[in-house]
């Protein structure tokens, strides 16, 4: 080809082509009677169905520089699980049921099989939780991302009775406040990580295997966010609040979700920190109170309920347990 061109400008319009076909068998997977679109229209179309007064419920991120983990290991098959699974997790402390997805990602050279890896465990991931892709973007932007550089963000939306929204307004002094532990780091804090282990200089201690969390440190790193709807969606009314455990550690979440005058009481000895959280503090000399304010330590959401309530939520989650209680916050002078 000669002269200018959209391929030499960094643009390769056949690879997105491939990448589109090889997307369609996974997401027409996660279609359902209430898709009313097909894969390339404009816009997706979802029939709600079944609610009397619903509230939709909304929400969006993205992985973070998880992501640079991905790259460096070649590895693309967990990552669209990350992205749907920490969405799925923000809607569901409303009690919203997920409904449809919508993902977004940018590169700055389409690598298909890289694309196709990415929206298949997207697929995956809405599968596991009755929620349909219902649409996406795949973008090439050379001179803005660098090479092998990708941003991956997903969009979400469900829908709740209006009746049944969790009201964390009622939640009250005494309340217990139990626990789901993470499956690691899920997306969150991996800035830090890089920064500490020097992951930027030399990625190669990601092959490194560690006796102590049974695997290689780059396995452990890339472990998927949990998706914690199957285990709740049982429980929701019994509940009166969730947190989930992101972005700024327990006691930040918590913030989020306690009424103003609460505070909650975290009994830290009633769980054991994972060892993922130890090997990254002993190896990159990390302060206690960086790493309680940056990672989950090990618990993925917080439940609040009544504690008459707490033993029947134990017995449908036995993973949970008492991790503390809601308590009269100090009042300032």
């Amino acid at each position: 080809m000669t002269g200018k061109s959209y391929l030499a400008s960094g643009v390769d319009l056949n690879a997105a082509a491939c990448a589109k076909e090889l997307f369609k068998p996974h997401v027409r997977s996660t279609f359902g009677p209430q898709v009313l679109s097909d894969i390339g229209s404009f816009g997706g179309l979802f029939h709600l169905q079944g609610y009397r007064d619903p509230v939709l419920v909304s929400s969006t991120d993205n992985v973070g520089t998880k992501l640079k983990l991905a790259v460096w290991l070649d590895r693309f098959d967990t990552i669209g699980h990350d992205v749907v699974n920490q969405s799925v997790n923000d809607i569901i402390t409303n009690g919203a049921r997920p409904l449809f997805f919508l993902d977004y990602i940018a590169v700055d050279t389409l690598v298909p099989r890289q694309a196709e890896a990415i929206v298949k465990g997207i697929a995956e991931a809405c599968r596991q939780v009755g929620c349909a892709l219902i649409g996406g973007e795949t973008a090439q932007m050379p001179g803005v991302y660098t090479s092998n550089a990708m941003d991956l963000a997903g969009f979400i939306v469900g829908a709740v009775e209006r009746d049944a929204l969790l009201d964390s307004s009622t939640i009250q002094e005494g309340d217990t406040l139990l626990a789901l532990p993470s499956s690691g780091l899920h997306t969150n804090g991996y800035s830090l990580v890089r920064q500490a282990l020097g992951l930027e200089r030399d990625p190669s201690p990601l092959h490194t295997h560690h006796p102590e969390l049974g695997r290689t440190l780059g396995d452990a790193l890339l472990e998927p966010h949990r998706c914690y709807w199957p285990l709740l969606e049982p429980v929701l009314p019994l509940l009166k609040g969730m947190a989930h455990i992101t972005g700024g550690g327990l006691m930040e979440n918590l913030k989020r979700v306690l009424p103003q005058g609460l505070e909650a009481r975290i009994d830290h000895g009633s769980w054991d920190v994972p060892p993922l959280f130890h090997t990254i503090q002993q190896r990159g000399d990390i302060a206690d109170d960086e790493m309680w304010r940056v990672f989950n330590m090990g618990i993925g959401m917080v439940l609040a309920c009544a504690p008459d309530r707490a033993d029947e939520v134990r017995r449908s989650l036995p993973e949970a347990w008492v991790v503390g209680e809601t308590i009269d916050a100090p009042t300032s002078s």
